[in-house]
């Protein structure tokens, strides 16, 4: 019996199958989706098992077996090892990366060696440094060498030269799973409280835990025992060894919403625009017919009951669901509504929890104990086997694109695994993406509509302020007059508000007033924000951080100032304006804590605060019933981007900002600054106009080949050394100008809009078709030939064959 494995070894060289011997002992176990550790040159390393068979092109003398399995049970579907294949052909990465990607971080391998006396050798012979370290046993871990003092390793290299030492190297998982310590009792209730009687008297203690585990009626942890009776762990251990109670470990799955309880809720009634909508989903349910649902349904006209209803029919057909989330601010709103009517039916999956947590809500959809997994991007590989309903919220979300390696669009995953299944895909939002509905026009998408919100509330008046008219009637506050005036009714009202800024930290960047000197990061080609609560610059691409200079560098001037806003500097104003006033800011750096998210979310909902202050994480998901104000304080920051879908994300940021105002009774008012308020994409939110907006963008769209009516990719060129990168970006450019069509346009090479990043140069080529049938053949071409110096030096080459990102 023969394995066929994608080994762990990153390189282009490797990325192919290995055939593999399957040891006797192990021919009964071994399956495809499983890892198993098997040799590779002079090293171990994991491997993914793609499937078995009796023979192999490899004359059978030369294969070798392999070591160990890893999973007991396997950790990829079939399903699964055929989307990393279409991953692999559709992003053009590597096929242990789409493996690996699918993954929860505890389960990737780590790699380390294990150091050992050499059979005959004797401690006694042994350089004196390493003595301390084989005393207990006769061998020792690399790393454990390498953390207590990295000079010894040299040390380690001299005595395996001397035979003295031997290197092994080992697979290591980083799975751990939860257990604790649980007490059962041995005897019936009747003898267990015989017992207590008679110990009454002599030991108390021992009679009053013999009655608590009279009361019990399965396992109970000894830590809650020990702390509702309030008895020592000796009575515990007497217990036990008088054999009236068992004491034994067991595996627990850490639950990221432990102690919290979830109401449970009934379907609500639906509008007819919802029951329309719902109908259609359900009937390509009904009939296994697979087809991709974009549900264009304005803010607050109740797209999320929808999702609940049309995955409650699937679950009763028996069949398992994947929601799809773009952020984790809108992560705890969800959760709660989808734990609130499947209750322990629904697994969690996105990068607030710790990697154990993640980890055991994985094994819950592996091991079919739920039925529903709802998540951020990854949580798209959920490793369901009966998939009945893939729906994708917010489809509009660029956070949808991975920027790494595998570079896929969870959209993309979902459409290609519903496919498989048969089932539908919903993709919802308010201002779709404009491939999205250029696709729902051309009938590749349904489209599904709905244009009201529930119980027919009003959407709430937008009125736009030109801030340069603000300038000069003299008000060089961050707030205009009309926000202000807004700001003050709603706190007599007491009422809440959401202010939205598209930028964290407390000002864009420090600049000097005599000699124009602007504080830059010395690693790249990009201005230092300047953050009040530390005192420090930082850069927001590398992290570097310096502490604010008093004077300027360059000619020693006092009169250094700072521009610009951030939502730090926005809440210091607004305790000078509105000094009454409790703000709770949002942005990166006041939820980097864990649970920060839903604690600040909470305390919001409950009244603890009245303004809402932060960034894009913000805009879109909340629904709070008291928030009647939305100030938006700058709606330009986006528009001025060097990237074809600025005016598009301008309009979906500011019309989702907009719809977190009057979501229930009291009427809504979402007040707008701009210093560009004639633009189009701010002057369409005024009536949420997203068809207006749709037709405008297209035809610039067309003017300039741009999706959705040209397809794109993007050819990346980074090295430390600019003349090595201008070389070769140049060769590449020539190549792709002579091997596509002369239908298909390339733009380039050029130096990126952020021209270094971490002290590395960045260039680009773009390549612009219609129809490319050569493409994928062409860059393949391009990163084999490369693949030897990329190895070999700093040089990186990275292709994405559909941008998001073309900064």
């Amino acid at each position: 019996m023969i394995v066929s494995v994608i080994v762990d070894v990153e390189s282009k060289q490797i990325n192919r199958v290995f055939d593999y011997l399957v040891p006797e002992h192990f021919k009964q176990t071994v399956r495809p989706g499983m890892r198993i550790i098997v040799p590779f040159g002079p090293r171990k390393v994991q491997g993914f098992v793609i499937h078995t068979k009796h023979e192999s092109d490899v004359d059978p003398g030369r294969l070798k077996p392999f070591d160990d399995i890893v999973d007991v049970k396997p950790a990829l579907t079939s399903e699964l090892l055929a989307l990393a294949e279409w991953l692999t052909d559709h992003t053009l990465c590597l096929q242990v990366t789409a493996l690996k990607s699918m993954l929860p971080a505890a389960m990737r391998a780590a790699y380390d060696k294990r150091i050992s006396l050499a059979d005959d050798a004797s401690r006694t012979n042994l350089d004196s440094a390493l003595l301390p370290f084989f005393k207990r046993t006769g061998d020792v871990m690399w790393d454990e060498v390498k953390k207590t003092e990295p000079g010894l390793l040299k040390i380690v290299q001299k005595e395996v030269k001397n035979g003295l030492l031997t290197i092994e190297p080992v697979v290591k998982s980083r799975e751990t799973k939860k257990r604790v310590t649980v007490i059962e009792p041995l005897l019936p209730q009747d003898q267990l409280l015989e017992k207590a009687d008679e110990t009454d008297a002599r030991a108390p203690k021992q009679a009053l835990l013999l009655r608590y585990l009279s009361k019990i009626t399965a396992p109970a942890a000894l830590t809650r025992l020990l702390e509702e009776t309030g008895i020592s762990r000796a009575t515990v251990k007497a217990a036990v060894k008088n054999g009236w109670a068992d004491q034994r470990q067991v595996e627990e799955y850490r639950d990221p919403y432990e102690g919290r309880e979830f109401k449970s809720t009934e379907p609500l009634p639906l509008m007819n625009q919802q029951k329309e909508a719902l109908d259609s989903i359900c009937r390509s349910l009904d009939e296994n017919e697979h087809r991709t649902y974009l549900l264009h349904g304005i803010t607050g006209s109740g797209k999320t009951e929808v999702y609940l209803q049309a995955i409650d029919r699937a679950l009763k057909q028996g069949k398992e669901a994947i929601v799809l989330v773009p952020e984790i601010s809108l992560t705890p709103q969800m959760v709660h509504r989808f734990k609130e009517r499947f209750g322990s039916d629904v697994a969690v999956l996105h990068s607030a929890l710790s990697k154990g947590e993640k980890y055991d809500e994985w094994r819950k959809i592996r091991d079919r104990e739920v039925t529903v997994a709802v998540g951020a991007r990854s949580a798209i590989f959920a490793p369901f086997e009966n998939l009945g309903m893939i729906i994708i919220d917010e489809e509009h979300e660029t956070s949808y694109k991975q920027e790494e390696e595998p570079r896929y669009h969870a959209r993309d995953v979902a459409v290609e695994r519903g496919r498989t299944y048969s089932c539908p895909v919903v993709l919802g939002s308010a201002t779709p993406s404009l491939e999205s509905f250029a696709r729902a026009k051309k009938g590749v998408y349904t489209l599904l509509t709905m244009g009201s919100r529930v119980n027919n509330v009003k959407l709430p008046g937008v009125r736009i302020v030109d801030m340069r008219e603000e300038l000069r009637n003299g008000n060089r506050s961050m707030f205009s007059t009309d926000l202000l005036d807004a700001m003050n009714d709603r706190l007599e009202k007491k009422e809440q508000m959401v202010l939205f800024l598209n930028r964290r930290g407390y000002s864009t960047f420090i600049m000097c007033r005599d000699c124009g000197y602007v504080a830059e990061c010395p690693h790249c080609d990009i201005s230092l924000t300047y953050h009040r609560s530390n005192q420090t610059c930082q850069c927001h691409y590398c992290g570097y951080h310096v502490t604010r200079p008093n004077r300027c560098p360059d000619c020693e001037s006092e009169h250094i100032r700072f521009f610009g806003s951030g939502t730090q500097r926005v809440e210091e104003e607004l305790k000078k304006v509105l000094p009454e006033a409790r703000v709770i800011r949002m942005d990166v750096d006041t939820t980097r804590r864990k649970g920060s998210h839903e604690k600040l979310l909470t305390a919001f909902e409950k009244g603890d605060g009245d303004i809402l202050l932060g960034t894009q994480m913000i805009a879109k998901g909340l629904d709070f019933p008291n928030i009647t104000l939305v100030g938006v304080l700058t709606a330009d920051t986006m528009l001025h981007i060097p990237d074809f879908r600025s005016s598009e994300k301008t309009f979906q940021l500011l019309t989702q900002v907009s719809g977190r105002a009057g979501r229930h009774k009291k009427p809504g008012e979402v007040i707008v600054q701009s210093y560009t308020p004639d633009h189009f994409s701010i002057q369409l939110v005024k009536n949420h106009d997203y068809l207006s907006f749709f037709g405008r963008e297209m035809v610039y769209r067309r003017q300039s080949d741009y999706p959705p009516y040209f397809f794109m990719a993007l050819i990346n060129i980074s090295s430390e050394d600019l003349t090595k990168v201008v070389t070769v970006s140049g060769k590449i450019g020539e190549f792709l100008r002579k091997s596509l069509a002369e239908t298909t346009v390339v733009h380039g090479p050029a130096a990126s809009a952020v021209p270094r990043i971490k002290d590395r140069y960045r260039y680009q080529c773009m390549v612009k078709y219609k129809t490319e049938p050569k493409l994928a053949h062409t860059l393949k071409e391009i990163l084999k030939t490369y693949q030897t110096e990329m190895t070999r030096s700093d040089l990186a080459i990275t292709i994405d064959t559909n941008p998001y990102m073309l900064m």
